[in-house]
């Protein structure tokens, strides 16, 4: 009688599944790179190197499924490259990436286009090729928050502007080169306040007076009906200076402070 063959015994587990990439997402970029980039697989946990057309990607995020990989593309000259994805059980298939050469920004529009000169207003720029885009408001860098997938759109918030407000140049600028937001944005001045009132507060045409507050830049000022002459406004909008118009003795009239913000009652002036 024969003895029987014992046949080898299977493995314990099966054999380790090298890592499988189904896709890239999005599957361009810019030139200049830097922009976040979404690998997605199978069997990608862990992994320790993710290359674009040979160069290294910065790893950002990993699923611990094992199922995206998060990068920033390295920067690369345009063209098509294969990206793939190693970790401890191997080196995955290739997929494609398309850099896309960096073309002028083109800004078309920015909303809102007027807010206070304290900034802090979030407002978004729209055009294209805003992608990795700067952006300027009256020569003052503003905070940008991002533009979306398309760069059709930028997002950000407002530097603060001129003290007495006005309208400023907008500039975006990306690796295609700078352009202008037509109309730029302009700055609102906050309303003008007084501190006391007018000084003096009586005397004889021709008397040099002073108003203090705050927010006075632009000022005029009128004695009743009558504006005042010379009106002058420090640079820090909180004193205006100038000369008491003619007016009838004994009577008295209401002194306003007048702003491109407003107006704003000073006080009585009594002609002597």
């Amino acid at each position: 009688m024969s003895t029987p063959t014992l046949q080898p015994a299977l493995p314990a587990s099966p054999l380790a599944i090298g890592p499988v990439l189904l896709g890239v997402v999005p599957s361009t970029g810019p030139t200049a790179g830097g922009n976040q980039v979404q690998l997605i697989g199978l069997g990608l946990g862990g992994a320790t190197s993710v290359l674009f057309g040979g160069t290294s990607a910065t790893i950002v995020g990993q699923d611990p499924l094992g199922l995206t990989v998060t990068v920033l593309a390295p920067a690369h000259a345009a063209g098509t490259v294969q990206v793939t994805v190693t970790n401890g059980a191997g080196t995955s298939n290739p997929a494609s990436y398309v850099y896309v050469a960096a073309g002028a920004p083109v800004a078309a529009v920015i909303s809102p286009n007027a807010g206070p000169t304290a900034g802090g207003t979030p407002f978004a720029i729209i055009g294209s090729n805003l992608q990795g885009g700067s952006v300027t408001i009256g020569g003052n860098a503003a905070t940008v928050l991002g533009s979306d997938p398309t760069g059709t759109v930028l997002f950000g918030v407002t530097p603060a502007g001129p003290p007495a407000g006005g309208n400023v140049p907008v500039v975006v600028t990306t690796a295609g080169g700078s352009t202008s937001v037509p109309g730029g944005y302009t700055y609102l001045p906050l309303p003008p306040t007084v501190t006391g009132t007018v000084t003096p507060s009586s005397g004889s045409a021709g008397a040099t007076f002073t108003i203090v507050g705050t927010n006075l830049f632009g000022a005029s000022v009128l004695f009743g009906a009558t504006p005042a002459t010379g009106v002058t406004v420090n640079v820090g909008g909180t004193t205006v200076t100038g000369t008491v118009p003619p007016g009838t003795s004994g009577t008295t009239v209401q002194v306003t402070v007048q702003t491109p913000a407003g107006s704003i009652n000073a006080g009585s002036f009594t002609y002597l």
